[in-house]
């Protein structure tokens, strides 16, 4: 389980603040509003410093996002892809993106499920980098800060109320806004249209 395993090392390296910056830096990557809120927990017990639980899940996010990026510049080298995607319609993307790069990644942080395909594609049509750092850092800047005051403050309601059950609180947390998002994903998907010969 991710939140035993990241909570685990965050207790062990409480004495040392590199181990805790890269445990969390680390447990970004695999799930990063799940790391948001144990790291917010962590640092309501006193387990960790507010400034580093920040400081290290910004840093392990960008570098997540950029990550994608540069997964989709990668993808564009490669033959197989190039031929599943015509040239034409690559140089149509890339002029409808062109000019709308910032405004594309700084909406698509707050949509659930279009994250990882709008980062990839930004990478794959070669969309320009800084803009693209910049507004994945200040989404990044806007959400898990909110998330983070928010768990921090949940965090300090769960250890008043629930002492050592407070991690099946943190589990709860982390499985509402799974399911969350899964339902959003689900809401803004259209539904197919009935055919002539199927309407009454």
């Amino acid at each position: 389980m991710l939140d035993l395993s990241v909570t685990e090392i965050l207790q062990y390296a409480v004495h040392h603040p590199a181990l805790q910056a890269l445990a969390i830096v680390f447990a970004t990557f695999i799930l990063e509003d799940a790391a948001t809120v144990l790291a917010a927990m962590q640092a309501q017990s006193g387990a960790l410093s507010v400034p580093l639980a920040l400081g290290s899940l910004y840093v392990g996010i960008v570098l997540g996002d950029l990550g994608l990026y540069g997964f989709g510049r990668l993808a564009s080298l490669v033959p197989l892809v190039q031929r599943l995607l015509p040239p034409q319609r690559t140089e149509v993307m890339r002029a409808w993106l062109d000019g709308k790069v910032f405004k594309v990644v700084l909406v698509s942080r707050f949509l659930p499920g279009v994250r990882l395909p709008t980062y990839t594609t930004c990478g794959y049509l070669r969309a320009d980098l800084r803009q693209f750092a910049l507004a994945t850092g200040l989404a990044t800047l806007v959400w898990t800060s909110g998330l983070f005051a928010l768990s921090f403050r949940i965090g300090g309601i769960l250890m008043a109320h629930f002492g050592a059950w407070r991690w099946a609180g943190a589990a709860g947390l982390v499985v509402f806004m799974l399911l969350a998002g899964r339902l959003v994903q689900m809401l803004r998907r259209p539904r197919p249209a009935l055919s002539d010969a199927s309407r009454p």
